[in-house]
């Protein structure tokens, strides 16, 4: 009786694995259709959009057509005039995003690693952050003029509250075990937080990073538009005065780009980072 059972159970296990691995390869491509599925609505839009000015529905003077502004962007790709104005954008905004990771990361391990270092940074940063960013402009340009610096640092100014913030909330928030454990292995205060509390709070910081990644974009279209004689938003600026709504389009398109590149970045650099997590950044952000 054994023998005419045994059989029938190794074929029953046999064709349970071939649906099981004919189910996970079905479940990996998932994923990809999803991310695909993204971008119908947004070309969609487009195709609305494009029919609504050739019709006459939208008056191309005010809102130039997704064909005007690809003609656009391929005559400012060929003169080199997008090129420089790009390259001058990506270094503001890199020059400022650096600036705000170091100012975020030091005030974070100061604030959130000392109570007397919370008192002594938090309440002000609480009352920096509150403050418009454009009524900081006139003192900005007083206090270091209408060059480059202020420029790069009102991007600083806004990119450093969030990687601040959130890393404040992963330090305090490590799991008290870890602390305990660290206690007991005997390591010494910079050990714990080199080996403990900075990985846990790993995170926190790119999600903070990645924050502070838009909000450096943001700036950068404020700050671009100060007394600028170069960058995306001078470009703007200047096409303001010809009414070349084409130009505008173009360059908030490229704002968007460039952010939606710069998230992927970082994204990606925390895929790598946070490989050692039960769940990856793709699921557990809710992205």
């Amino acid at each position: 009786m054994f023998e005419t059972f045994q059989p029938s159970a190794i074929r029953a296990h046999a064709l349970t694995a071939d649906a099981v691995s004919a189910f996970l390869p079905m479940r990996s491509r998932l994923p990809r259709w999803r991310d695909i599925s993204r971008y119908v609505s947004p070309l969609a839009l487009v195709a609305l959009w494009q029919v609504s000015c050739s019709v006459g529905l939208v008056s191309t003077r005010l809102v130039a057509s997704p064909a005007q502004i690809a003609v656009t962007a391929w005559s400012l790709l060929r003169d080199g005039t997008l090129e420089a104005n790009l390259g001058i954008s990506l270094l503001r905004a890199a020059l400022g995003l650096s600036i705000a990771l170091l100012a975020g990361v030091g005030l974070a391990l100061v604030s959130g690693l000392s109570r007397m270092g919370e008192d002594i940074v938090d309440a002000p940063l609480q009352i920096m952050r509150t403050l418009p960013v454009l009524a900081l402009v006139p003192l900005f340009i007083l206090w270091f003029g209408i060059g480059e610096t202020p420029k790069v640092l009102l991007v600083a100014l806004g990119a450093t509250f969030p990687v601040y913030l959130n890393l404040h909330k992963g330090i305090r928030t490590v799991d008290p075990k870890l602390l305990e454990m660290a206690r007991t292995l005997g390591l010494s205060h910079g050990q714990t937080v080199r080996d403990v509390i900075l990985p846990a709070a790993l995170p926190d910081l790119l999600v903070g990073v990645r924050y502070a990644v838009g909000v450096a974009w943001l700036m950068l279209v404020v700050a671009e538009q100060i007394n600028a004689e170069s960058g995306i938003g001078h470009m703007m600026m200047d096409a303001e005065d010809f009414l070349r709504t084409d130009i505008i389009l173009v360059g908030l398109m490229v704002y968007g780009l460039l952010g939606l590149l710069s998230d992927n970045l970082v994204r990606g650099l925390e895929a790598w980072l946070l490989v050692w997590r039960p769940l990856s950044p793709r699921r557990g952000d809710g992205a």
